[in-house]
């Protein structure tokens, strides 16, 4: 059984999720052009937004070193600290190409930063947050990976690293990534086919959720769970800039166009 968190709401706002901006790749001009567009949908969204959660690779690779962190993003970390300081919360789900965030947002902009899925009760609906990346069957190989990365004495012997080594050898990594290759459109692989669903259906057997919320997929999708149940990935902003709106009743997903 997960621990339920309770999220207040006014009658007036609306709950925001999105995920996998990606910032970073595949060039620097590219990303940059994809981070003013973020921040255009989160200036559409500040009138109403009650919170608004970022659900994982915000960034294609992200590290903070004692000192310092990746150059760039400042459009968008600006833009999230105005939102902060208006009194917006935001949460922020780490993922599989920035699972190495620490404290850097949170002592900065109050933003609170998780790594596993989490339930929260808002307006009286249950749901369960996270990224996606290693849930439910399959992908041993990267569940391998993620334990080795997720291990502190790893992250210790990365941090020794000059940042313009570590970040580098991040940097061509991540080149070989999906998210590298802007053009490619991932395939749905059938409901039980897809593993997040597969972890949606083991935890709803277990405690019910209104509405299941992940990113990792890249793939916009509205599954139903079971007969109260809704599975929403949040697809991505390299091909489909899609998020999903949370208005006290249901969730909605849609397509930023501007």
């Amino acid at each position: 059984m997960f621990p339920i968190e309770h999220l207040s709401l006014p009658p007036d706002r609306a709950v925001y999720f999105a995920s996998d901006f990606h910032l970073g790749t595949p060039t620097p001009e590219i990303s940059r052009d994809r981070e003013r567009r973020i921040v255009r949908w989160l200036d559409s969204i500040e009138a109403d937004a009650g919170t608004i959660f970022l659900v994982g690779d915000v960034f294609d690779f992200w590290f903070e070193y004692r000192k310092s962190i990746p150059k760039g993003f400042i459009r968008l970390q600006g833009k999230l600290a105005q939102l902060t300081d208006a009194g917006i919360p935001i949460v922020l789900f780490s993922g599989n190409h920035d699972m190495w965030m620490s404290s850097y947002f949170t002592d900065e902009m109050g933003i609170p930063v998780h790594r596993n899925p989490r339930s929260y009760q808002i307006a009286g609906k249950l749901f369960h947050i996270g990224h996606g990346d290693g849930l439910g069957p399959g992908d041993q190989t990267y569940k391998r990976l993620k334990k080795l990365f997720e291990n502190p004495l790893a992250q210790t012997m990365f941090r020794w690293l000059h940042p313009d080594i570590g970040i580098g050898i991040a940097d061509r990594w991540s080149r070989h990534s999906r998210a590298s290759h802007q053009g490619k459109f991932e395939e749905f692989m059938g409901e039980d086919n897809e593993w997040i669903m597969q972890y949606c259906r083991e935890v709803e057997a277990r405690q019910h959720h209104d509405f299941y919320i992940f990113g990792h997929r890249h793939l916009p999708l509205d599954l139903s769970v079971g007969k109260t149940s809704r599975y929403i990935n949040l697809g991505e902003w390299l091909n489909y800039n899609t998020y999903a709106r949370f208005d006290r009743n249901t969730v909605t997903l849609s397509t930023f166009e501007s």
